[in-house]
């Protein structure tokens, strides 16, 4: 990574950085340094200040976004924009893991794309805007990367507990709970990986692979929410026993 690739990045999340250092070493991953020979530094102290520089900026943002919302609301809100999940997608929307210092093994295994290198990372940056710059570039960034995710505070929410919700929009919408099947299980005991389905009136709305039964239930049910409620699938009154 040459001092241009800094710049860019630097102009991408809207600073310009009084001590570049602290953005190199918001991307180096500590698989870097394990190779280097130099006293470079990794991200993870970093990532931990940033873990409480996001925890206040999303507090502020939707403190004044949703001046009515109670505090369980705002707490799950932000609890929902904090996650690994939503940080690597805002990683990702800025190209961060293009930054990223990896490791020669770490680079071979899919780092730049890995969840936890992006969110992590994202962390770090926000780290390295607050030290450098304090806590208003910080916010800027944040209400610039997270606004998209605050236009739908309610299917953000429902996110959290993707079952429970896709269960009262069948109720609300069809008077029918949703059914989950184990399609296949494959790969070893120690690493299985189950394909679910969920269906409403017996007919399939989404399935979804993951390492767990818990884990694909959840995803298959956040698809379904996703198609559900923009109407790609929508059984007919007869078919959930309206008629």
């Amino acid at each position: 990574m040459c001092v241009a690739d800094l710049h860019q990045l630097g102009e991408t999340i809207g600073h310009q950085f009084a001590s570049p250092g602290l953005l190199v070493r918001a991307v180096t991953h500590p698989s870097y340094v394990a190779e280097q020979d130099s006293a470079t530094a990794h991200n993870q102290r970093l990532e931990f200040l940033g873990d409480a520089v996001l925890q206040l900026a999303l507090s502020e943002i939707l403190f004044c976004r949703f001046p009515d919302m109670e505090e369980g609301p705002l707490t799950k809100l932000r609890s929902a924009l904090a996650k690994a999940s939503a940080l690597a997608e805002i990683a990702d929307g800025i190209d961060l893991g293009r930054y990223l210092l990896l490791g020669r093994g770490e680079e071979q295994h899919g780092g730049r794309s890995r969840e936890s290198n992006l969110a992590d990372a994202m962390e770090a940056v926000l780290a390295a805007l607050y030290l450098d710059g304090g806590l208003a570039p910080v916010s800027a960034l944040c209400q610039r990367v997270f606004e998209p995710f605050l236009d739908d505070p309610d299917l953000l929410l429902a996110t959290e507990n993707p079952k429970g919700a896709l269960q009262e929009l069948t109720h609300q919408r069809y008077q029918l709970s949703p059914v989950y099947t184990v399609e296949d299980v494959t790969g070893p005991d120690h690493l299985p990986e189950f394909v679910v389905r969920v269906e409403v009136s017996g007919h399939i709305v989404e399935t979804a692979r993951a390492g767990s039964r818990k884990t694909a239930e959840k995803e298959a049910a956040r698809k379904a929410l996703t198609a559900l409620q923009s109407e790609a699938y929508s059984p007919s009154s007869e078919e959930c026993g309206d008629g």
